[in-house]
Order: structure tokens, then C-alpha cells, then sequence
């Protein structure tokens, strides 16, 4: 029942946010066609009328992919998973795409009850969460009418029981959502445009170059000092990166 609540959902929101169906089949017919550039600047056209969708970043994704702009491939895929990230198409091709960069960074991995944590909460987008809320709200409201005008004691404390049950998972739904909105406002991420670009010990051009990143690798993004910004890597090394060099998620 939750995984059919969720298609559902997920159904209706594509609905809404495909609003220029025929800008989109013009982008799929290019893609279908191998004219990768012409359905990237379709497909980009949809996002500039403010139109967003799995969809569309992943199939931008594919298209860059397959003109080897392995930056903005990532980008995009990094975009559809903002959006699902449960999506294993996505998850798939972003691992080829991620094959074939430059960087090979190791990630510190979270152990013990926080990385469980983590995982559940990421097993949804926030957007995801809150509309299972407004769902088993939906749902809760109907059960607790059902009990109310139910003449049956039986039936009254199962519908009460059941009630209380949905209640409950509504109000995990609400602080996953939370949750999953302060993860994603509070971990800003970029990819690296720059084929090579240096990251230095300080802000500053004079500044020493600690190493060097390469097109594709994505980054966190910990504050922002004129045109410099400082990042870190998922094994915990920070410095110092001109920000034209990157491109925020």
C-alpha cells in the first residue's frame, strides 16, 4: 500500500510538472535520433520555463554522457536524485558516468545507528515525505469519521486503533521530511566543471595549491569568501577553490 501511495504521488506530480509535453517529445525524438545537442537544448529549454522532472535530468544526464561531458553528466544525474532518490536508473548510470572521472576519492563511511538513520530518511526525497503525510493524513481523518459514526464496538476500536496507527506514521512522515529538508539546506554540493582545477590552502591566488581536482567530482560546499569557495571531499580534506571552477547542485 505505501509503495502504491508513493507511485501514485510521484504520478501526479509529473503530471503537474510536465506542463510542455511537446517540447518534451521534440527532446526525445532528438535524443532517439543521436542529436544529443539539439534534445539537451530542448531539454534545457523546459527547465528554463521552470519545469523540473526525473525525467528531464536524467535524460539530460544520457545525452551529455553520450557527448563524453562527464561533468555535466553527473550534474544532471546528482539533479534527478535530488528529486528520487530511490531512482535506480538514475543510481545506475551515474555510477558509469562517476567511472570515468579522474578523481578516485575514498569516503569516510558512517557507522552505527546514524548511518541507519540516514538511510531511511534519504530513502525518500522531502518532497516524497510530506506527501506521505498529507496521504496518511487523508487517511487518518477518513478512519477517525469511520469510527465516530460506527455503531459497532468492534469495529470502533479497530478503526481507532488503526487511526492512531496512521497518526503516528503522519507525524514520522512530518519530521522525515524535516529531516530530509535541514540535510539537504544545510549539505550544499557542486560538481567540478574545470578539467583541472587547483584547491589551495587559502582564498587567495597567491595561495599555495594543496592538489588539484578534475572535471566530475563533486564536492560539499562549506562557505563562500568573494570568488573563492571552500569545499571538502568525502574523505574530510577541505581547501580553497575559485568558484568558477564549480557548479552548485
Amino acid at each position: 500500500m505505501k509503495k502504491q501511495v508513493f507511485i501514485l504521488l510521484l504520478f501526479l506530480s509529473t503530471l503537474a510538472q510536465a506542463q510542455n509535453p511537446e517540447l518534451f517529445e521534440e527532446a526525445n525524438n532528438a535524443y532517439a535520433n543521436e542529436d544529443f545537442e539539439t534534445a539537451i537544448t530542448k531539454y534545457e529549454k523546459i527547465l528554463e520555463n521552470g519545469e523540473t522532472s526525473v525525467a528531464i535530468y536524467y535524460n539530460l544526464g544520457n545525452a551529455h554522457y553520450k557527448l563524453n561531458n562527464v561533468a555535466s553528466s553527473i550534474y544532471y544525474f546528482e539533479k534527478a536524485l535530488q528529486l528520487d532518490p530511490t531512482d535506480e536508473d538514475v543510481q545506475n548510470n551515474i555510477e558509469f558516468a562517476r567511472s570515468t572521472t579522474v578523481d578516485d576519492i575514498p569516503v569516510n563511511e558512517e557507522t552505527g545507528f546514524q548511518k541507519k538513520f540516514n538511510s531511511l530518511i534519504s530513502t525518500f526525497s522531502y518532497n516524497t515525505w510530506a506527501y506521505l503525510a498529507i496521504a496518511l493524513s487523508i487517511t487518518f481523518v477518513i478512519l477517525f469519521l469511520l469510527y465516530y459514526f460506527s455503531r459497532n464496538s468492534l469495529q470502533k476500536r479497530i478503526f481507532f486503533g488503526v487511526a492512531i496507527f496512521v497518526f503516528l506514521l503522519g507525524g514520522i512522515s512530518v519530521f522525515f521530511a524535516f529531516q530530509q529538508q535541514e540535510i539537504q539546506f544545510n549539505n550544499q554540493f557542486a560538481i567540478i566543471f574545470a578539467e583541472e582545477a587547483p584547491v589551495k590552502n587559502e582564498p587567495s591566488p597567491r595561495g599555495e595549491a594543496a592538489f588539484s581536482l578534475h572535471a566530475g567530482t563533486k564536492t560539499r560546499v562549506l562557505e563562500d569568501y568573494q570568488e573563492w569557495v571552500k569545499i571538502e571531499l568525502p574523505n574530510g580534506t577541505q581547501g580553497w577553490i575559485e568558484n568558477n571552477y564549480l557548479k552548485r547542485l
